[in-house]
């Protein structure tokens, strides 16, 4: 069973930090293309994740994780990074979807991008963008999810490996809270 939280900034800086390089130690050695090359070291992963803290404090960016019950690992987490732009209130970046190997195959990705849209709504953010690598299954994941496909990039950014793969950019309208019934 999995409990799927917000997590702070404290949090990260007291030892979250180093459970999370582990999760994407693991997420980058098993091939997924989240912005870094195999064989990625723990403790710098760890380093990545410390210095997220300020963003997390200052409510620029938003970190759940889905942590297994009774065990001291974090087996997924998403990130949420709402626009700085007075324009783009409405709007936020979907980044570093991850679940550990060893849990895939169970819904987690699904409640983590649920967590996350639930509390994007609640504070009005009505437009989600994300990108993926093209033709993983993190892809189908998302289509699969109810997200739309805008379109791919060729050789947008290089898998664990370093070969040149293309990203495809996907979007989801949340409803607009203003128009919920009060009563």
């Amino acid at each position: 069973m999995y409990t799927v939280r917000p997590l702070s900034a404290r949090e990260l800086l007291g030892g979250a930090a180093e459970r999370l390089g582990g999760l994407m130690a693991d997420t980058v050695d098993g091939g997924a293309s989240i912005g870094f090359l195999a064989p990625l070291d723990r403790a710098a992963a760890a380093g990545w994740w410390r210095a997220l803290a300020p963003d997390v404090e200052a409510g620029r960016l938003l970190v759940w994780v889905a942590e297994t019950d009774g065990e001291d690992r974090i087996a997924g987490t998403v990130q949420l990074r709402p626009a700085a732009t007075d324009n783009g209130r409405h709007r936020a970046d979907v980044a570093k979807l991850m679940v550990h190997r060893a849990d895939r195959g169970r819904g987690l990705a699904g409640r983590l991008l649920a967590a996350l849209e639930s509390a994007a709504g609640e504070r009005g953010l009505r437009t989600l963008v994300l990108d993926t690598e093209t033709d993983s299954p993190a892809e189908r994941m998302y289509a699969a999810a109810g997200w739309t496909r805008v379109g791919t990039v060729p050789d947008f950014a290089t898998d664990p490996a370093g070969v040149p793969r293309g990203t495809t950019i996907f979007f989801k309208a949340l409803p607009d809270g203003s128009a919920r019934d009060e009563g």
